[in-house]
């Protein structure tokens, strides 16, 4: 069979174009199970856990009793109470065990026979479990390693606090009770933050059964690096020519390494561009503008994990909130777990931590944000309709005209919300012309807010329309010495997307402004500058 790129389901090495495993299975293994670790594979959705508890299942087989199970093949159903999780549990391990023999003959016959045998017993409970478990422990013939996938499924009620607080019981107990050599739980919900999901009349039960988890710090990020691997591969098969180092820096640019993004766009270069007239050569599918169209097909398909990011801001709107602060107003807020929505938005893979400050996980998720907030917003917005009311009057030819964008924005801003005060402005000035740009780009182009530059008084907007870039830099006016030492660094920044021209958008707060557009030149750099 062709190998291909996956994007359902579990990723497997023989059929599918995948990253390497190796040195993150090793180090799982030398750093945690050797340890006779207990940890959690806390990630957002779609982020590689089940392709790496899978792989590690199979790594580990030779030095231990792996038992692999997934809390989403017991049904709700099954966490009613005690006795029918019991009941539930044993099913599940009678199925693993009768569909390998090898397993089977690993724990023991007595043990085994002792735990199909606790089905007939009058009370159930999970201590009566864990006491069947702690046998085949002792009996098995190599140290048990546990690993539960989606372990969060289930976990909003008692039955599921319960199993932890055995399996945390048998660790501290373990120089007496044989317990598992290491216990491996992965989902999306961090189990310090179970509390989020215990119903309110359960709360008072919850007691942190769980603060024997080891801190699990290997990366499941996939580098640059791991990235050109996999396209290597692809291109031993297929010969297409492609630069695999500058595509694979271009496709971590977008996602920053987030495996399912990664995986999407590979797919979509390798199977849907190719379609289009535009891209009939292997080369121009796997480049630049070939990425970034891969991009803009993503941002047009409803995808599960932007499904589920919609739903946990729902959920969360003070999560929601800071996501806002961050992509519209440039806030640099600081990192800290203790802030509940900054642990909610790491734990869901929405925001990570960099230089001591909170930015969002990865250029895609912006530019699904800053859609979907936009979306929202654009019903009730004046500059979105505004902008929609222009838009026909900005493109020539095929091509973006942002001189004449932005000697609109300048009139229409002006007209609107020149009276307002210096707060209002500062607060949602950059909105405006996000919503006003929106409609007019809309469905040909993207755009997306520069991480790099970001700050509460800058943000650079880099706008991608049929492959040309156009870099705009909104910034809060600061005086006439910020101002040059801004268009030095948008002339600077111009470089490294190779382009001789530039955009700058201030708002300024002076009472002796003069509004309206005008040229600059910095060095060999042309600057559009626009003053509101």
């Amino acid at each position: 069979m062709e190998r291909y790129f996956n994007t359902e389901g579990c990723c497997r090495p023989g059929i599918h174009y995948m990253v390497r495993l190796d040195d993150r299975l090793d180090a799982i293994k030398r750093l945690y199970v050797d340890r006779g670790k207990y940890f959690v594979i806390n990630r957002g959705r779609q982020y590689g856990k089940t392709t790496t508890l899978r792989a590690l299942a199979e790594y580990l087989k030779d030095d231990y009793v792996v038992l692999p199970m997934d809390f989403q093949a017991l049904g709700a159903d099954c966490f009613v109470d005690g006795p029918t999780f019991v009941l539930a549990f044993i099913d599940y391990l009678e199925e693993i065990f009768s569909g390998r023999e090898e397993l089977r003959n690993a724990v023991g016959e007595e043990a085994y026979r002792n735990l199909i045998a606790l089905r007939d017993q009058k009370r159930l409970g999970i201590d009566k479990l864990f006491r069947c478990l702690s046998g085949m422990c002792r009996t098995a013939e190599k140290p048990m390693v546990l690993i539960i996938d989606e372990v969060d499924s289930e976990s909003n009620n008692q039955v599921f606090v319960d199993f932890l607080a055995q399996l945390q019981r048998y660790y501290l107990d373990r120089d007496y009770s044989p317990a598992f050599q290491s216990v491996i739980l992965a989902g999306v919900y961090d189990i310090k933050n179970l509390k989020l999901k215990i119903r309110p009349d359960d709360e008072h039960q919850y007691n942190s059964p769980w603060n024997i988890a080891a801190e699990f710090n290997v990366e499941m990020d996939l580098s640059s690096a791991q990235i050109r691997g996999m396209l290597e591969e692809y291109e031993s098969d297929h010969r297409t020519g492609m630069d695999t180092a500058a595509v694979a820096e271009e496709i971590y640019q977008y996602t920053s390494g987030y495996p399912y993004l990664v995986s999407a766009i590979c797919k979509i270069l390798d199977e849907r561009l190719p379609e289009k007239e535009e891209y009939a050569e292997q080369e121009s599918v796997w480049s630049k503008e070939g990425i970034g169209e891969a991009v803009s097909i993503i941002m047009k398909t409803r995808i599960p994990l932007f499904d589920s990011m919609t739903r946990q801001l729902d959920l969360y709107p003070d999560l929601k909130d800071v996501l806002e602060q961050i992509l519209y107003e440039g806030q640099r807020l600081s990192f800290s777990l203790g802030i509940q929505s900054v642990s909610l938005g790491t734990m869901f893979g929405f925001l990570k931590e960099e230089d001591g400050q909170i930015v969002v996980a990865n250029r895609i998720f912006e530019m699904y944000l800053l859609n979907l907030f936009m979306s929202e917003e654009s019903v009730r917005s004046d500059a979105f309709k505004q902008g929609q009311s222009d838009r026909n009057q900005f493109i020539r030819d095929g091509r973006l005209d942002m001189n004449r964008v932005l000697e609109k924005f300048v009139e229409y801003f002006q007209e609107i919300y020149g009276d307002n005060d210096e707060k209002f402005i500062e607060k949602y000035g950059r909105k405006f012309f996000l919503l006003y740009l929106k409609p007019i780009i809309n469905g040909t182009g993207n755009y997306y807010l520069e991480a790099q530059t970001r700050d509460a008084g800058r943000t650079d907007v880099v706008v991608d329309y049929r492959g040309e870039q156009f870099v705009v830099e909104m910034k809060i006016w600061r005086g006439n010495e910020y101002n040059e030492r801004g268009e030095s660094q948008l002339a600077a920044y111009l470089d490294y997307f190779r382009r001789k021209k530039g955009y700058m958008l201030s708002f300024n707060f002076n009472q002796k402004k003069e509004t309206g557009v005008k040229i600059i030149v910095v060095g060999e750099k042309e600057i559009v500058e626009a003053v509101v």
